[in-house]
């Protein structure tokens, strides 16, 4: 018996569609078809990695084994799961879509939908509004609130001026919107759409961002919650380009020029307490939490904002901690890269 594991960058999109039968768009497929084999950097040598194209993949994860090393791991296509043996799925993250698309093909040890539809509500972004406010501790700010009329979005606007409007479940640099003083025709046409299929928006000021990053951890399902270690990556218009692969000292090191290691100690401890109980008996696996650095209002100062979002799923900072082991002690860069294809390059920094 083994893990099956499935790397399904769609997810988010799939949870915000809630359909058994979702078809992602163009880029998602293509994301998934070209990084596939993401999962061998993980998997365990007697585990399988189902991807669109086996001998893709193995070209692919060969060209990574060659730079950070690694052994050989076994892919399959879609077609070869009836004949494997397979006790447990490991997917980037669950929804509709995947279980209905396993299921067809042969795998049974899926979630139900009820739980799906457990992972989901925990997926929505109430639950970083929510975790937000059980984070303000010295030395922290931000402030976030769900609303589900334009009446309470205006509101919002005349206290902050400029505000960030973001749909319940969407995927990076999706599904937000920028509002400042008054928002125009396309952009209410937005709002009300969100409301009416998703229910409400969450709004919250726009801040000064001096730096992202984030944290990574694991829930075991039974009330514990363990920390992994940092992710210092990169956005370009509000989609991931890249991590930076270190040493965990390393980064700390970075972040302690705006942030005391106390704080962040601090936070992530209360985290680990607050989503441990949160997620106890209704999510185990890998999830994290994107923070940033802020300017403080004289720009004489920083302040942690520790809850800009809540990832429950495996991310590509967990992707760049799977690769830190096999860095030789020399500092590096992960990037996701876009030309006639997705390409994924670790380099020295």
């Amino acid at each position: 018996m083994a893990k099956l594991y499935v790397f399904n960058p769609e997810h988010d999109l799939a949870l915000a569609a809630n359909l058994s039968n979702f078809t992602a768009p163009h880029a998602g497929r293509k994301l998934r078809y070209d990084l596939g084999y993401i999962p061998a950097l993980w998997a365990g040598d007697d585990d399988y990695i189902l991807v669109d194209d086996v001998a893709k993949a193995v070209r692919q994860y060969g060209r990574v084994r060659a730079k950070i090393g690694g052994t050989p791991k076994q892919f399959v296509d879609k077609s070869q799961l009836r004949s494997l043996y397979i006790n447990k799925v490991e997917p980037w993250g669950w929804d509709l879509a995947l279980r209905s698309f396993l299921l067809r093909w042969g795998v049974e040890c899926v979630p139900s939908e009820d739980d799906i539809a457990v992972i989901r509500d925990l997926s929505h972004r109430k639950q970083a509004v929510e975790l937000l406010r059980q984070l303000q501790l010295p030395g922290t700010i931000g402030q976030s609130c769900c609303a589900d009329t334009l009446i309470e979005i205006r509101q919002q606007l005349g206290l902050h001026g400029c505000v960030v409007v973001k749909a319940p479940w969407s995927s990076s640099g999706r599904g937000v919107r920028f509002l400042t003083v008054a928002f125009d025709n396309y952009q209410e046409r937005w709002i009300k759409n969100v409301i009416e299929k998703q229910g409400c928006v969450v709004v919250e000021p726009y801040y000064n961002k001096v730096k992202d990053f984030g944290m990574e951890f694991e829930s075991d399902g039974e009330g514990h919650v363990n920390y992994l270690g940092l992710s210092l990556f990169h956005t370009k218009n509000g989609a991931y380009t890249g991590n930076l692969i270190a040493k965990e000292e390393e980064k700390q090191e970075l972040l302690s020029r705006y942030i005391s290691a106390d704080l962040l100690s601090g936070v992530r401890e209360k985290i680990c307490q607050c989503l441990g109980e949160a997620f106890k008996s209704k999510y185990q696996g890998p999830f994290g939490i994107d923070m940033m650095v802020v300017s403080t209002a004289d720009k004489d100062g920083f302040l942690l904002h520790p809850c800009v979002e809540i990832n429950l799923r495996r991310t590509m900072g967990h992707v760049a901690l799977a690769i830190s082991p096999f860095a030789d002690g020399f500092t590096r860069v992960m990037h996701i890269e876009l030309t006639d294809k997705y390409r994924m390059s670790v380099r020295k920094r």
